[in-house]
């Protein structure tokens, strides 16, 4: 008797409940629709108010425009066109194009610089140790591409030391690394190669290194 009496409790409780919500009270609770809606051509007979029905609900004019325009299919071919973004017809738009009249070339065509296997600062420093200690003892052996590549910085410090002034003095003690050098250098220049147009080195090659057989050479002052 008493679980009779308390499923029929259960049972008037949820049909209570099921009576006080019911779908016509939760339709009248919401929100009214916008002020136009249409509806799509199979059911343009039905009223707007049913939930069976595809709506397509436009905003009113001072609503925001949405971001992205309906999909046009799976490869459109202007993806920009397909957002709605009619103003920009490629992607060159979302990048700020700062033109200061240089020019960029994908290809280094003439423009060798032997790397010496080194990053840049690691072949600066190089080239310039190996000045230093050409232009100190007169001659000395490295591998063929090092001769090479700083036969133009002698040439240069040369160049410098015949000019004579101030300012070259200073542009050669930026790149020398003893000073006594850039001084004596200075003072000989003039004398030994004051008729002489370029050319201030040479190079002799001689046999491979042993180990790794790397062509070495001598590189001197004439």
């Amino acid at each position: 008797m008493a679980m009779a009496m308390a499923l029929a409790t259960a049972t008037g409780t949820v049909e209570s409940v099921s009576s006080r919500w019911s779908m016509a009270s939760l339709r009248s609770a919401l929100p009214s629709t916008p002020d136009r809606c249409t509806v799509s051509a199979s059911s343009s007979s039905s009223p707007c108010g049913q939930r069976s029905l595809r709506l397509s609900v436009s905003l009113n004019q001072s609503l925001h425009k949405p971001q992205f325009g309906s999909f046009t299919g799976l490869s459109p071919l202007n993806p920009l066109l397909s957002l709605g973004l009619s103003e920009y017809t490629s992607f060159e738009h979302n990048f700020t194009i700062i033109d200061n009249g240089g020019r960029i070339l994908a290809m280094r065509h003439g423009r060798k610089v032997p790397k010496l296997n080194r990053p840049p600062d690691q072949r600066k420093a190089l080239l310039r140790g190996l000045t230093t200690q050409l232009l100190k003892h007169g001659r000395i052996k490295t591998t063929r591409a090092r001769a090479s590549a700083m036969r133009k910085y002698v040439d240069k410090m040369i160049t410098l030391a015949k000019n004579g002034t101030l300012h070259k003095r200073r542009q050669a003690l930026g790149f020398i690394y003893e000073k006594q050098i850039v001084h004596a250098l200075f003072a000989e220049v003039p004398d030994r190669y004051g008729e002489r147009n370029g050319g201030y080195t040479r190079i002799i090659r001689t046999l491979p290194r042993r180990g790794d057989n790397a062509p070495m050479a001598y590189i001197e002052l004439v």
